[in-house]
């Protein structure tokens, strides 16, 4: 099933985190160009965005940092539609170079940084009934690459934290829809040369916090199309018969 392109985001309030980032500016500007009211958060000052879109400081590791940066954005632009949990290091560094301190820290921004602002954005949220919260996530927990392992142990866990969101909401308000989103490579990195345009990437992670069917909490997209695990053949026919068989949603 392939969605329009360019969907309408007129009253949204849209909250991104680490919108310093190449993607993070690159989606802020393609959900303002359809009409979202975009909220950049920086990390540092001297990060703030100076593309025109409005832009706070929050350091997501600090849950208060986070809890008071949500009520200024309440009480200036509207209670949070749409988060993008965008923000995220990378540090390449040998395990035994690691340290507890190096390692956690890695974790509390990776994954503590998307809980402080999910906590921050929900309850606005269940008062409304609705919300739309994207994960932005990667399979590096599947196969670790060296030098990565604060990245790829948080980032694995940020997707079991996108599960868990589903289980205790899903339920209850439906209308909030939880998903993944791996929008591929989209800085140069080490072993990596397949790269994405982080401005084609954000016309298809736009897209996707504007689908807010209930049918796609919990659901996992890769680039610019629904990721479905591999299944078997006897598994694919079962389904078939049953009726369960279902196409892939596409972003573009």
């Amino acid at each position: 099933m392939r969605h329009s392109s360019m969907p309408d985001a007129t009253g949204e309030v849209v909250v991104i985190s680490d919108a310093t980032s190449s993607l993070g500016r690159a989606l802020g500007l393609a959900l303002a160009r359809r009409g979202a009211q975009v909220v950049a958060l920086a990390h540092m000052p001297a990060e703030l965005a100076e593309d025109g879109l409005p832009s706070l400081v929050a350091d997501v590791r600090d849950p208060a940092s986070v809890a008071q940066v949500f009520d200024e954005i309440r009480a200036w632009f509207g209670a949070p539609t749409i988060l993008i949990n965008n923000a995220e290091i990378h540090p390449d560094r040998d395990i035994l170079e690691e340290t507890p301190d190096s390692f956690m820290d890695t974790l509390r921004i990776n994954l503590g940084g998307a809980f402080n602002c999910c906590h921050a954005a929900l309850p606005s949220m269940v008062a409304a009934g609705s919300g739309r919260i994207v994960n932005v996530v990667t399979f590096a927990d599947i196969r670790p690459a060296p030098l990565s392992a604060g990245y790829s142990v948080s980032k694995g866990a940020l997707r079991i934290l996108t599960r868990a969101l589903v289980a205790d909401l899903g339920d209850r308000f439906p209308g909030i829809v939880v998903t993944d989103w791996i929008p591929g490579t989209h800085a140069p990195r080490r072993g990596v040369v397949d790269v994405i345009d982080p401005a084609l990437a954000a016309e298809w992670g736009a897209t996707l916090a504007l689908m807010k069917s209930p049918e796609l909490n919990g659901r996992l997209f890769l680039r610019d199309r629904e990721h479905v695990p591999p299944q078997s053949l006897r598994g694919r026919v079962k389904d078939r018969v049953l009726g369960k068989g279902r196409r892939r949603v596409r972003l573009g």
